[in-house]
């Protein structure tokens, strides 16, 4: 019985001598303690150095996808041809079902196996012999860096730390800038201080100080590079009447050197910015198209890398850049944050108010597959954020208008919309409404005046034949007629008031 064991120097194949001391696994590194019982276990039978590294890491490589490198076959063929009937133990169940197909021979893996190999390793040096220890630590080194580039299939459009380190850089240099620009604003405010009302952007403010100098030199000077005309001429004239102090030649040499300063950085960070730019869409083009690159860099940053940032759901990603607001509300039990660095998102920027936490879910939600497909996708395509972010503005335009559409497949939504729509109805005069005859009132009044009528029958009818209860129908046609033609006619309106002057008479007599 063999057995393959695998360094970064070569293959080593041993002959196991007691293959009874392999059934006893609990007891195997007894045999182990000494170079000298090892020796007695385990004889070393061939040993395949490797010419360099490279065939070093070829044969790694092929292990490490349970494929047969040339060097290993070739050794097989060699020691295990003429022994047919022989076994090999192998550590990797992959490599060994290839062995078998390749070369026809019984490879055995299981436990047992495992456990001579943790012992062989222990006591490698002693039973290889002929390779001192110092190259064999040189070899495993290189073995593992070659190994680990190879794993990670190194590209130099795929480095994300270019990315966090540029984001962190330019959020450096925007600080430096403010701080720079209000201590130059501060400084030359003292000589000319109407000058930073006219001239609000930086750049412009900092170059006319660098061309100018003292604000004597105004009116000599030409700004129409730097300033529009209207600007320029309010800039003339203010510095005709400023109310500034007076500073000497080397106090404006030191301003001029700080505006030199902020000029460079400025430039420095203009170009870094196309970087950034550039890198984003070569590296994240999906998630840039979705978010931006300023966006999404930082949220790589903040992840620390892309492969981090497509683990997180999309939950952590809406809420990624506002970790201790989300403790603060889990700890005060009050409303958990909306959003946090997503915020600052072309698309949730241009949404209302009360629409920018749905619309931070939904681009959170899109941007987590987008930041998937670039982490792990073969091709650098941004076609998939594209179709995403067309998705989002038509979802946008709807909540924005408030024209809620069949989009959960039920009609649930579009009917709660009609019950809070604002409807306006405008009422009209009807002429015909307008009528002081009253005939179902002229019918109540009738059965008041009879009462007698109406109350006996119900009782007749119950007591009564069908024919008679004919003759009662026709009686009451009859009587509503009658009734009718009664309200109608103006003669019993006019009857109660000469009984109404005979008693007002009568009292008065």
């Amino acid at each position: 019985m063999f057995v393959l064991y695998e360094t970064p120097a070569g293959y080593a194949i041993f002959k196991l001598l007691d293959e009874k001391k392999l059934e006893q696994v609990d007891n195997l590194y007894q045999e182990f303690e000494t170079p000298e019982k090892a020796n007695k276990l385990l004889k070393l039978k061939h040993f395949e150095k490797f010419n360099d590294t490279t065939e070093a890491l070829a044969a790694a490589t092929a292990a490490v996808e349970g494929k047969v490198a040339k060097p290993l076959k070739k050794t097989l063929k060699k020691i295990l041809v003429d022994d047919v009937q022989s076994s090999l133990l192998v550590a990797d169940a992959k490599l060994g079902t290839a062995i078998k197909d390749k070369l026809s021979v019984q490879c055995v893996y299981n436990t047992g196996v495992q456990e001579l190999m943790r012992c062989i390793r222990q006591q490698a040096d002693s039973l290889l012999g002929g390779l001192p220890k110092r190259e064999m630590t040189a070899m495993a080194l290189g073995l593992a860096h070659s190994l680990s580039r190879y794993k990670l299939k190194f590209s130099p459009d795929k480095i994300d730390t270019m990315i966090v380190q540029a984001q962190c850089l330019l959020d450096d240099l925007d600080k430096e800038l403010n701080n720079y620009m209000m201590r130059a604003r501060e400084w030359y405010g003292w000589h000319f201080p109407e000058l930073g009302k006219i001239i609000t952007d930086n750049i412009a403010f900092v170059k006319t100080i660098k061309l100018v100098g003292t604000r004597d030199n105004m009116a000599t000077s030409d700004l129409s590079d730097i300033l529009p005309e209207d600007v320029e001429e309010k800039v003339k004239e203010a510095a005709e009447i400023s109310m500034g102090t007076e500073i000497s030649e080397e106090d404006v040499l030191n301003i001029q050197c700080l505006c030199d300063e902020i000029i460079s950085i400025n430039d420095y960070r203009t170009h870094l910015y196309d970087y950034l730019k550039a890198r984003m869409m070569a590296m994240a083009p999906n998630l840039t198209v979705l978010v931006g690159d300023t966006v999404g860099a930082r949220l790589i940053a903040h992840a620390g890398s892309l492969i981090n940032l497509a683990k997180h759901p999309s939950s952590t990603v809406q809420i990624l850049g506002a970790e201790k607001a989300l403790f603060r509300a889990l700890k005060t039990k009050k409303d958990t944050p909306k959003y946090g660095l997503i915020y600052h998102a072309q698309l949730v920027g241009q949404a209302s108010q009360k629409n920018k936490g749905k619309m931070s879910r939904s681009l959170a939600a899109k941007a987590s597959l987008a930041t998937r497909v670039d982490a792990f996708g073969e091709e650098a395509t941004f076609e998939l954020g594209a179709a995403h972010k067309v998705k989002l503005e038509s979802r946008l335009r709807l909540l924005e208008e408030g024209n809620l559409r069949k989009l959960s497949g039920t009609g649930k939504a579009k009917a709660k919309f009609e019950k809070y729509q604002a409807k306006s109805e405008v009422f009209t005069y009807q002429p015909e409404a307008d009528n002081t005859l009253n005939v179902k009132k002229r019918k109540h009044s009738e059965s008041e005046q009879t009462p007698v009528k109406k109350e006996e029958a119900p009782v007749e009818e119950d007591a009564e034949v069908k024919s008679e209860k004919k003759k009662k129908k026709k009686k009451k046609q009859k009587d509503e007629e009658e009734a009718v033609e009664e309200a109608a006619a103006p003669e019993p309106e006019e009857q109660p008031t000469p009984a109404k002057k005979k008693k007002k008479s009568k009292h008065q007599e």
